[in-house]
């Protein structure tokens, strides 16, 4: 009887363990997330707000991505919890282009696309017929067109939104600007040092990975009241769980915006609700 008895706690102990261990494992799990990011600045404004939450009892893990395709395919093929690269009109053409319903979980901040050339000071002084470089991702020809046509080197069609705007919208373009976009976003600097084009388009994050600075250098900048706001993107229905609640408030935190102005002197700005 009593060698059933002591068969029976061992018996009972060891499940208890089990039980114990798979729910730690499971706790570990639901405080432990995977994000991820463009190296600069994204990777850099998440490595900042690490040890905030973890303090929170978040563990961030940041996996980085040097392209505008790989992070939403891992992050619906759930490699990745979430993802910290693109902005709203980019995240919208994505789910309708792939039918997928990848969510908005909190814009974070503002990258100032930039136009540079290395045989300009001014947009006004461009030559006719010279060639302007800009990158295949889509979503961002509006906010260059619309930089040119603050510029008045050209106008588009009437009714057509910034937002939405292509270059077949362009309705007027005296200088006989010459149009290239199937470049890669991140070769644009590249492009830049290779003097391929007069006038080029470089997002934020790649002008300041190549130690330029949009402030100074750029000869034309995206005004700051810009809708591109760059957000935390999920799978539908994880906006909700605490862990991504965290990072998104971590992430919008007055001392994350402070410290965001302060690193990026205005390359970079916080997106204000």
């Amino acid at each position: 009887m009593k060698r059933t008895l002591a068969l029976t706690f061992t018996a009972v102990g060891a499940a208890l363990l089990v039980f114990a261990g798979g729910q730690t494992a499971t706790a570990k799990a639901a405080t432990t997330i995977t994000v991820g990011a463009s190296p600069v600045p994204h990777a850099e404004i998440l490595k900042h707000v690490q040890p905030q939450l973890k303090k929170e009892g978040v563990n961030l893990k940041i996996k980085k991505f040097t392209d505008y395709v790989m992070p939403n395919k891992a992050l619906l093929s759930k490699d990745i919890d979430a993802n910290y690269f693109q902005h709203i009109p980019f995240l919208e053409d994505y789910n309708k282009k792939n039918k997928t319903d990848i969510v908005n979980a909190g814009a974070i901040h503002i990258e100032p696309i930039g136009i540079y050339s290395n045989e300009v000071k001014k947009l006004s002084k461009v030559k006719k017929g010279s060639k302007v470089l800009v990158s295949n991702n889509k979503p961002d020809w509006g906010r260059v067109l619309t930089i040119l046509k603050d510029a008045k080197l050209i106008t588009l069609k009437k009714g057509v939104k910034a937002t939405d705007a292509t270059f077949k919208d362009i309705a007027k373009n005296p200088k006989k600007l010459k149009f290239e976009y199937d470049f890669e976003p991140k070769l644009m600097p590249e492009l830049l040092d290779k003097d391929e084009g007069t006038l080029v388009a470089i997002n934020a994050n790649y002008a300041v990975g190549a130690k330029l600075d949009p402030t100074k250098d750029a000869i034309a900048l995206e005004k700051s009241s810009s809708p591109y706001g760059n957000i935390i993107a999920v799978r539908k229905g994880d906006e909700k769980k605490p862990a991504i609640k965290k990072l998104v408030k971590a992430l919008k935190s007055k001392s994350t915006q402070q410290w965001i102005e302060k690193k990026y002197k205005g390359a970079i700005l916080p997106v204000k609700d």
